[in-house]
């Protein structure tokens, strides 16, 4: 029996029981379209988030002082060491190929006041005026604060973070340390568009942010040994190279600074270390992380197809034996054991096939669905669908070979007497 009428045969049988054959590729269809529907999220999870990250920023670098058992992301605030001295931000803005250098830490409000309202528990992150352009942040309204000024800026969120009435370029609000309480009275003289990124290098998505100058907002001082003095000292610094080609030779030289010439090795632990991560690093970081995350999400949706192909096996151990006086004919009038093995094993491959053919298109509609609903920019694997149909001709081979097998192994004369 050559191919083609192995093929038509089967196809002839498949469409014979069209209930049974769609219940039997039902497993195989939702398992590939699951497969599909998360590997399409988990991509457009991934480019948004590389797009966040990379966009706008490709010549910024984040330095700090980080314990071993961090993953080396940037930090505010968090687990790293505030051990960067003014003398350090000074050494590394007079380093070759940096345009600027900003430091960054946090202050803690208890509470945020705006006329009548109270806001409870807020952030505070102290900085100096060019930070806004090293994060390359629009400003909506107004402009930078000035340093030794009681000013801040807001974010878009934080604008309406105060309930009905919204914060304008002018107006005053009152934020309160939640280190000793003092009050700090300060006008708002701008409002800019929420940062694309956060400490961790992903969206911040709509977070209320203010951002105030280091004088006179952030007092914590510590002992320069450079300056033999005391000085402010912060969590991190932003640098931003003078172009995107000298990130790597700039990096390289704020390392040698830190090691050599900084208070901050004086100042931290020996158990933390210097880490100056750049845009292409943090990239390569989220991308692993989803990837991971989309590989266990998918080796979960896996399990749908283990359960698609034991129901293609089972289907065809049931074909073989209400097709037992079928096989006994054939193999009276001159088939072969092969060609009964071929006739079976190419039915099991085609409702493989078809289920994973489906499957991949219900699977690219649900992550189409899901990225709309999250927000997301839609990016496909397009070699995931090749995947998906070779993983349906292989749960086809596995989950028919041994009915195959079974069937071409049938007695003739048993067969012909099988009632």
């Amino acid at each position: 029996m050559n191919l083609f009428e192995s093929l038509r045969i089967s196809w002839r049988n498949i469409r014979e029981h069209k209930l049974r054959s769609t219940l039997t590729t039902l497993g195989v269809i939702i398992g590939v379209a699951a497969v599909i529907t998360f590997v399409t999220l988990g991509a457009s999870l991934q480019a948004d988030i590389i797009s966040t990250v990379a966009g706008g920023n490709a010549a910024t670098m984040y330095v700090s002082a980080q314990s071993q058992s961090e993953t080396g992301l940037p930090d505010i605030g968090g687990g790293g060491q505030t051990v960067l001295t003014k003398h350090d931000m000074d050494g590394i803005r007079s380093l070759q190929g940096v345009e600027a250098a900003v430091p960054e830490s946090g202050v803690a409000a208890s509470t945020v006041e705006f006329n009548n309202s109270t806001v409870g528990r807020q952030w505070v992150v102290v900085t100096t005026p060019p930070y806004f352009d090293v994060r390359n942040q629009d400003f909506v309204s107004g402009g930078s604060f000035q340093s030794g000024e009681r000013e801040v800026v807001l974010n878009r969120p934080a604008v309406s973070m105060f309930g009905e009435e919204n914060v304008t370029v002018g107006d005053n609000i009152t934020v309160t340390r939640a280190a000793g309480g003092e009050r700090v009275n300060a006008t708002v003289v701008g409002i800019v568009e929420p940062t694309d990124q956060s400490a961790l290098g992903i969206s911040e998505g709509a977070s209320p942010q203010i951002y105030a100058p280091t004088d006179p907002f952030y007092q914590r001082t510590v002992y320069s040994p450079s300056a033999n003095e005391n000085q402010r000292v912060y969590g991190r610094a932003l640098v931003l190279a003078e172009s995107p080609s000298q990130v790597d030779s700039v990096q390289g030289r704020v390392y040698t600074y830190l090691g050599e010439q900084s208070d901050a090795r004086e100042l931290k632990s020996d158990s933390y270390r210097f880490k100056v991560t750049t845009q292409d690093e943090l990239v390569n970081q989220v991308r692993q992380v989803s990837n991971t995350f989309t590989a266990y999400i998918t080796g979960i949706a896996l399990i749908s197809l283990v359960v698609g192909a034991i129901g293609i096996a089972n289907i065809m151990l049931v074909s073989v034996t209400e097709r037992t006086r079928e096989i006994g004919i054939m193999k009276a009038v001159g088939a072969r054991n092969n060609d009964v093995l071929q006739l079976f094993l190419f039915e099991a491959v085609l409702l493989g096939l078809f289920g994973s053919a489906v499957g991949a298109l219900v699977g690219l509609g649900g992550g189409y669905v899901a990225a709309s609903i999250i927000g997301l920019p839609l990016a496909f694997r397009p070699e995931w669908f090749g995947i998906a149909v070779a993983v349906g001709v292989l749960v086809g081979v596995l989950a028919g070979i041994y009915p195959a097998w079974d069937a071409a192994q049938t007695d003739p004369i048993d067969a012909l007497r099988y009632e």
